[in-house]
């Protein structure tokens, strides 16, 4: 008698397949004589005997079980002596991909920061990449007891313990509270690693992890603003400019508020004033000789050589 003689033959394959799905599991049926094995793109075909991989199938297509497969599961018990009815075994079908899943925090972490009690509240989001790298914890620790596993079952797990991981990370080695972005790829590395523990007993791993951006309390990310604004300005003069600019720009340029024009008109009579001391700075007396020395800035005396650097004038 020839394997699985006497039975209808049916199709092994991912029946329910799902882009959100990282396994499922082909079981309590019989495999029997002329059936199919059908493994799409991105999936693996592992078969599975008394809850041990006895096989793993990975190239896609359509595969005869009695001629193509059974001969790879000659560790199967019975197999050397052949079948008469059908065979019970079960068939765990796995997704290759890297599956990207979004995460942010559920309420703001309390950062420890100086002058505030009860901390800096900052909410944080981003995304993070998984993949299945060990078939056998995989099985041991979810497959086994699980018909189907999801993205979002993973996600509601990692997501849980990222606030505590955001805490860890941007306290460690006094980031700067104020200006986390600059730190979020030391940070988002931290995270990873940590993450990574957390899932490889379950047979996968953190291939990825990001952070898009950090988020503050508008009053605090006002006071950020401001203060990233007048360092950028430098000096009290050029801060006097950038408001009357945002003055005019505020303003009706045709006919615009009183606050715009006279905005606008300081700040002519001011640009003016400025280009006409650098020309003054920069030009020269009648005799050619000029007012101050082109190389360290030294007003000059009216020598042919400049009195602090000696540079030649005229």
């Amino acid at each position: 008698m020839g394997f699985f003689s006497g039975q209808l033959a049916n199709v092994v394959e991912w029946e329910e397949w799902r882009d959100d799905m990282i396994f499922w599991k082909w079981s309590n049926r019989e495999i029997k004589k002329g059936s199919k094995l059908i493994i799409k793109p991105g999936q693996d075909a592992l078969f599975l005997y008394n809850g041990k991989i006895e096989g793993v199938f990975k190239d896609d297509g359509e595969y005869d079980i009695e001629s193509q497969i059974i001969p790879f599961l000659s560790s199967l018990k019975g197999f050397k002596f052949g079948f008469n009815s059908g065979m019970r075994a079960e068939v765990l079908f796995v997704s290759t991909k890297e599956f990207i899943i979004k995460w942010g925090t559920k309420s703001p972490v309390n950062i420890p920061a100086p002058n505030m009690p009860g901390g800096l509240p900052i909410r944080a989001n981003g995304t993070f990449t998984i993949k299945v790298n060990d078939y056998v914890t995989l099985i041991d620790n979810i497959a086994g007891l699980k018909q189907q596993y999801c993205v979002e079952d993973i996600k509601l797990r990692i997501t849980s313990v990222i606030d505590q991981l955001l805490m860890k990370w941007i306290t460690k080695e006094g980031k700067d509270m104020f200006n986390l972005q600059a730190n979020a790829f030391d940070i988002a590395n931290g995270i990873k690693d940590d993450l990574d523990m957390q899932i490889m007993k379950d047979g996968m791993t953190i291939t990825g992890f990001q952070i898009m951006s950090f988020n503050y309390p508008s009053e605090i990310q006002e006071m950020i603003n401001k203060n990233a604004a007048q360092n950028m300005i430098g000096d009290i003069g050029r801060y006097q400019q950038v408001s009357m600019t945002d003055a005019m720009a505020s303003g009706n340029l045709n006919g615009g508020s009183m606050a715009g024009d006279m905005a606008g008109m300081m700040m002519g009579m001011q640009m003016a004033n400025q280009m006409v001391g650098k020309a003054i700075q920069s030009g020269t007396t009648s005799t050619g000789m000029p007012n101050f020395c082109p190389d360290c800035g030294q007003k000059t005396t009216g020598s042919n050589f400049c009195p602090n650097c000696g540079r030649k004038l005229v």
